[in-house]
């Protein structure tokens, strides 16, 4: 039987990256129409962020969700939407001001995290499981604003993917499975190689998803030059995978890439070990999955 993976798209994230590549996308038009080039290219799922037009950076407006899931959903390309609900976490501590957030501080209530989720329904949204050090910055995530966010997800009826960037998160994560906020089958997603998070190479990835329950099912990527060899690595293990710009800017190095060339080139790997890529409509029906326009789940 040939053996089937989830290949997602994460198609520009919230980093400053824009200027590093002209290829990500920004405006709610241009990541839609990355999405929908991902997913032509045979990507399962296009995970979203959504940008501000005029700065670049990261945006909260529901209303620039909203046109992006729009148009995937009105294309005549099927994807599975996966839409972030980790904005509005970034701390930066001031040594002027310790107990206060410093410039670029954005935080969000766990409401306000779920608004875009809530409003548009998406199969599948990210739910960060901890807080980390990205470098100078602290992302936020304590763990009683994670149960809410949990209970936000949950009630919606769409699949949180349990996003994991450290060992400790990973426990917390099996916390929110324990307590019965997480339905279904648990669906976790090892994200590796983030300073300073877990490290991304055989040794962690085995060690995270021997402690995933047996009936959960797992995801990895890596951000930077280890994206692609992650791919064929996590798929050879059992897992789902992940390419695209929000975690890596280059096809090889020293040349820039696209999010479609991107899932083009982990189709290949996937496929030069006989695996193959599943459609959205069967990762719908694999796992518990809103059908498109928050439909009825199958149950």
């Amino acid at each position: 039987m040939t053996k089937k993976v989830m290949l997602t798209a994460a198609v520009t994230g919230a980093g400053d990256t824009t200027n590093k590549n002209p290829n990500v996308p920004v405006t709610p038009k241009e990541i839609a129409e990355s999405a929908i080039e991902s997913a032509k290219a045979g990507a399962t799922v296009v995970h979203v962020h959504a940008r501000d037009p005029k700065t670049k950076g990261v945006s909260h407006d529901v209303d620039h969700y909203r046109e992006i899931v729009d148009r995937i959903r009105d294309s005549k390309t099927d994807a599975v939407i996966n839409i972030t609900s980790g904005g509005g976490g970034d701390f930066i501590p001031s040594l002027d001001t310790p107990a206060a957030g410093g410039n670029g501080t954005d935080i969000q209530t766990p409401k306000e995290r779920h608004e875009p989720v809530g409003e548009l329904l998406p199969e599948m949204c990210t739910l960060d499981c901890g807080t980390t050090n990205f470098g100078q910055m602290i992302y936020m995530s304590p763990t009683d604003w994670l149960r809410e966010q949990a209970k936000l997800v949950q009630k919606s009826g769409v699949k949180p993917e349990l996003e994991v960037f450290d060992t400790g998160h990973l426990r917390f994560a099996n916390q929110l499975v324990k307590e019965g906020l997480i339905s279904n089958d648990p669906m976790y997603q090892f994200c590796l190689g983030i300073p300073w998070g877990a490290e991304a190479d055989m040794e962690t990835l085995m060690y995270m998803k021997n402690r995933i329950p047996e009936n959960g099912h797992f995801s990895a990527f890596s951000i930077g030059a280890k994206q692609l060899p992650m791919v064929t690595q996590t798929a050879l293990l059992g897992g789902n995978v992940r390419v695209g710009l929000e975690d890596n800017l280059y096809l090889r190095k020293g040349v820039l890439a696209s999010n479609e060339q991107l899932v083009d080139q982990a189709v290949k790997q996937l496929h030069a070990h006989d695996i193959e890529v599943l459609t959205p409509q069967e990762a719908r029906i694999q796992y518990n999955l809103l059908q498109p326009n928050g439909g009825n789940k199958h149950e």
